[in-house]
């Protein structure tokens, strides 16, 4: 793989991670930080991730604690936590904020498995948009002469298996999230 397009590798893998922090962020029946790290908390006048208020514990399998660093937002993060789709209130305790999450039904998994073939496809979307953004750069460069048309093909030879490699991963992420959601 030439040089030119390695140089566009960390764009692909910025795509990736970001698809993976995406399917983190989906309930798979265990309790797990990453489902609610994320979530914004108008705190002091701003959106604020959850993860930058509190310290995040998943107690047990099916308990997330809530530990807010500054004790007078936590009606803000309850707020926050309701307006989620987690599937459970949350419990104000002790200056904790407590998340039951519930067991996963047939029918719930089956809808968390269509958001994440959602995801998956809209993450094959970015890394097409962004294979079309070098490939134009790569276009330009021969038409103004900074390359030659037999090093215009071979680049973009190069980028449709950098591209074909990117969407495996994307693809086998995918398949490996809906394993874990759909096992029982």
């Amino acid at each position: 793989m030439s040089d030119f397009i390695g140089n566009f590798k960390a764009n692909f893998n910025k795509l990736v991670e970001y698809f993976q922090k995406e399917l983190n962020a989906l309930r798979i029946g265990r309790a797990t930080p990453a489902l609610v790290e994320n979530v914004s908390v108008l705190a002091y006048g701003a959106p604020t991730p959850l993860i930058h208020l509190a310290s995040i514990a998943a107690s047990d399998a099916k308990t997330i604690t809530i530990q807010p660093w500054d004790k007078n937002l936590i009606k803000d993060i309850e707020k926050a936590l309701q307006q989620t789709d987690l599937g459970s209130s949350p419990i104000v305790k002790e200056g904790l904020v407590i998340i039951n999450i519930p067991p996963l039904t047939e029918e719930l998994r089956k809808e968390i498995v269509k958001k994440v073939r959602q995801k998956a496809e809209e993450a094959k979307v970015a890394i097409r948009g962004a294979r079309e953004k070098v490939k134009e750069q790569i276009i330009a460069m021969e038409a103004s002469k900074q390359m030659s048309e037999d090093d215009k093909f071979k680049r973009l030879e190069e980028l449709d298996v950098l591209v074909k490699d990117y969407n495996e991963q994307v693809r086998e992420i995918a398949d490996k999230k809906e394993d874990e959601i759909m096992k029982v």
